[in-house]
């Protein structure tokens, strides 16, 4: 008896250390991996979102903004109509959109504060949509829904934003896949957890009588019950964790379940990878692809911007001004220059500044910029292939001197966008084109850019710091 005991008590010395171990494991790796693979799929689904919005096959939820989220909930499940889908799939979707920023942005990922209830809520939230089936054959109306406007989605844009809508479902699949594993480890972790509660507090109770516990399980269990709601106070009674517990200290087979404890408990060591080779210049041709992907926004707003600039000159036109209009198009005469004087803001000063745009440059610089961005948008075309041609170093101070071009292209776009609303007289105003959606495209286009192109910087300090150490 009394070597069992001493068994006994050296094994929860050592199950409890490794489970404290493994906490200080689960908050300082695994967690925050947990966290960036949400903030992963969290910015994949608003890529996907957006475009979904934007071609309207969904209509985001207007007050999706109105209430304050202090914990999980749902979205809907149920089943709906076809021609119901845009909305209800918006609505979802918002909801959707909303808990996962709750969830990246103001949930603590510790374990202590994600017990077994907050898990089995994320787990559920997490089965909204079925990211590893996304099929319009599921079971399952939201992801049926969400595959059918997938499919219409993929069928009327560029290749580049296919590639970009593939890739965020490609890289949400395997974030959620992670996310799935390491949630079901740390609920495994939780069930744990409070076996070790019970070996902390019931055990090393001056009340627990040792030598009456071990002496059967059924006595193990008597004094657990006993001593449970002083010891563990607050806490239901698990009577399966409970059994589980006893047979690990009492059983015929405790060794073995005492054995296969730890070593789920124990942190395993990781194993040192060879780090791979990185193509620096492959990554700075997808960030090249990823600005090319504008040139059908940038399309799309200059026709917008030639049609409200026709409907701002016919108000205008006089009996005079037809005349002369008619004679230059007679005798193949250009058009005489216009101006508009608008407001553009300043972000770093956050002050509006006035401006003259001359509008025939503008307009053409703004086909030029789609012209140019197209060809680059195949890895056949020739312009990819003269981009390609080039060192890192040309390519590079492209995109940069492109950016510094496109940030002062959109703070003029910005500011003829209010300049048309607010000045074309009002009976012409619900004809004026808003360019809100293609400059909001653009700008999460722009917000990968500077991603990829951050990420081929970085590699490239990384080699230039090994070259001086005489690493490689």
């Amino acid at each position: 008896m009394e070597k069992n005991m001493t068994e006994n008590e050296n094994f929860n010395q050592k199950i409890i250390s490794a489970a404290e171990e493994r906490e200080k494991w689960f908050d300082n790796v695994e967690l925050p991996k947990l966290l960036e693979d949400y903030r992963l799929h969290f910015s994949c689904l608003r890529n996907i979102f957006d475009n979904l919005v934007k071609r309207s096959l969904v209509v985001p939820d207007p007050y999706k903004n109105d209430s304050r989220v202090t914990e999980i909930s749902l979205p809907e499940t149920s089943s709906f109509a076809d021609n119901e889908r845009s909305i209800v799939l918006g609505i979802r979707l918002s909801q959707y959109e909303t808990m996962l920023d709750y969830v990246c942005n103001f949930m603590k990922f510790s374990v202590s504060q994600l017990d077994n209830g907050k898990i089995k809520k994320m787990i559920e939230l997490n089965n909204t949509f079925s990211w590893a089936n996304l099929s319009v054959n599921s079971t399952r109306p939201n992801t049926r829904a969400l595959a059918i406007v997938m499919n219409e989605l993929k069928s009327g844009v560029q290749p580049i934003v296919q590639s970009l809508l593939k890739d965020s479902v490609s890289k949400t699949q395997t974030a959620m896949a992670e996310i799935d594993s390491g949630l079901k480890n740390l609920a495994d972790f939780q069930r744990e957890r409070y076996k070790i509660e019970i070996r902390k507090r019931v055990f090393a109770n001056p009340s627990f009588s040792k030598e009456k516990a071990f002496a059967s399980s059924g006595s193990l269990v008597g004094e657990i019950k006993r001593l449970f709601p002083s010891c563990i106070p607050g806490k239901p009674f698990n009577n399966e964790l409970v059994s589980e517990l006893v047979a690990e200290e009492t059983s015929p087979e405790k060794e073995k379940l005492q054995n296969s404890l730890y070593e789920r408990l124990k942190v395993k060591e990781a194993q040192e990878e060879k780090k791979p080779t990185i193509d620096t210049h492959a990554i700075i041709m997808d960030a090249l692809r990823i600005l090319a992907s504008t040139g059908e926004q940038f399309n799309a707003i200059a026709e917008k911007v030639n049609l409200n600039h026709e409907i701002f000159q016919s108000e205008k036109k006089t009996l005079k001004d037809t005349i002369l209009r008619f004679l230059r198009n007679i005798f193949g005469l250009e058009e005489p220059p216009v101006s508009y004087d608008i407001f553009i803001t300043d972000k770093r000063t956050e002050t509006k500044k006035k401006e003259t745009i001359k509008y025939n440059e503008f307009y053409a610089n703004l086909l030029k910029k789609s012209r140019v961005y197209a060809s680059f948008i195949s890895p056949n075309s020739p312009g990819y292939k003269k981009a390609d041609s080039q060192n890192d170093s040309a390519i590079l101070e492209y995109l940069n001197k492109q950016m510094v071009e496109n940030n002062h292209i959109f703070a003029q776009l910005y500011g003829l966008d209010e300049f048309f609303k607010n000045t074309s007289k009002t009976v012409d105003r619900s004809k004026i084109k808003g360019l809100s959606m293609e400059l909001m495209t653009i700008k999460n286009i722009v917000v990968k850019f500077n991603q990829k192109r951050a990420e081929y910087l970085s590699y490239v300090e990384e080699q230039e710091q090994m070259k001086k150490l005489g690493i490689s």
